[in-house]
């Protein structure tokens, strides 16, 4: 664990890797073509995280540009988000969720990162007509969380943020806020030296609002102390913390590594929400796990933990919804929608001949089912 002085107090940021200490000018020069194509951008404090003399680091790994993501393998929009997408910047793939794309940076650009379309010059997918964007959310009234995302909401000032956060909190059947952000791993002092945030979130909770921060730790190492101060400041001023990220290979692919994230989470009682099937985009391949190792990785992690610290799902976010890798037999692997963009296939179970190389869901071919297996659909078709 590291402990950090205030040398980072007034963390920066980094664009090129050119100013990055620990490359050598070798190894600088033969990243170019890489972010030539894949941007690059971290904060001074993640970098400090680095332990150079590593060669497998796993802060390295997750920031540090590499040659493998020249590969290409994979697509710009893998989970099919323009299929929801209703105007730029606003998506509403979900009956009771919207997601907002506030905004198209990050405190660091990870390199698994499923949204690289957003860092592309020209891209036209971030919110910009605010105005229409709470006029749809309002007209919608299925419509009880709003989650905010991009990029990461926390890199705009509170103010900006506090613009769209106070007109949701006017909408009545707004009931959950969710602010998605790596930010307490990339950079935990916006949190601690921005007052102004923790009294937005108080200010929005007792105006009746729930407001969630959807945590981004992909590594234990990432949970320095002063990442732990800024979710307390978060946790003291209301707001409910949970954590996602998605398997990493050379990251978190390791039983062991895993259960170390899912306790300290609930040390910090922060629930481990979601572990992610990483999703095929652009450059991933290097980065992503098949499946069904996977899923070994992440029960053998759960076997280690407490009850508290084993509430995640592995889920891979599809074009038709988060699909739920739910267990494997010798021969067969079986799926259930955790969450479903149309309602006939809310809670649908899903069996399908295992396939050990296969990366996603469009990998799987569905086997019939005999005609007495039951349909678990059959009663919650029109559940929230």
């Amino acid at each position: 664990m590291k402990h950090y002085d205030d040398t980072f107090r007034d963390s920066g940021y980094i664009n090129n890797v050119e100013q990055i200490e620990g490359l050598t000018p070798k190894q600088k020069a033969e990243l170019s073509e890489v972010t030539n194509t894949y941007r690059f951008r971290s904060s001074e404090y993640y970098l400090s995280l680095i332990d150079w003399n590593n060669p497998k680091d796993p802060i390295r790994r997750l920031i540090i540009p590499d040659n493998c993501e020249l590969d290409q393998w994979g697509a710009l929009d893998p989970s099919g988000e323009h299929n929801y997408t209703i105007m730029p910047g606003l998506e509403h793939k979900y009956h009771s969720t919207a997601l907002l794309l506030v905004s198209n940076v990050c405190g660091g650009i990870c390199r698994y990162c499923f949204r690289k379309r957003v860092f592309l010059t020209g891209s036209d997918d971030i919110l910009k007509d605010i105005d229409a964007a709470i006029d749809y959310i309002a007209l919608h009234p299925e419509i009880t969380n709003v989650l905010l995302t991009g990029g990461d909401p926390l890199i705009l000032s509170t103010r900006r943020l506090r613009l769209i956060i106070d007109r949701l909190a006017q909408i009545e059947h707004v009931r959950i806020i969710r602010i998605g952000s790596k930010m307490l791993a990339f950079n935990p002092f916006r949190v601690i030296n921005d007052p102004e945030l923790p009294k937005m979130i108080r200010e929005t909770i007792e105006a009746g609002k729930q407001v969630y921060v959807m945590m981004h730790f992909n590594h234990a190492q990432e949970i320095t102390d002063v990442a732990r101060e800024a979710i307390k400041i978060l946790q003291g001023a209301g707001a409910i913390l949970c954590n996602q990220t998605p398997m990493i290979r050379g990251v978190n692919d390791d039983p062991l590594v895993l259960a170390e994230l899912f306790r300290e989470l609930s040390f910090m009682g922060v629930p481990p929400y979601y572990i992610f099937q990483c999703r095929p985009a652009k450059g991933n391949r290097a980065f992503s796990v098949p499946m069904e190792e996977g899923y070994q990785i992440f029960e053998a992690a759960k076997a280690m933990v407490s009850g508290l610290a084993k509430r995640a799902r592995f889920v891979m976010s599809c074009t038709s919804g988060k699909i739920e890798i739910a267990g494997l037999t010798e021969d067969k692997v079986f799926f259930k929608y955790h969450r479903a963009a149309e309602d006939s296939n809310s809670s649908k179970f899903i069996v399908c001949q295992r396939n050990p190389q296969g990366y996603w869901f469009d990998d799987y071919e569905e086997l019939e089912l005999d005609s007495h297996e039951i349909d678990s659909t059959s009663d919650f078709t029109n559940w929230d």
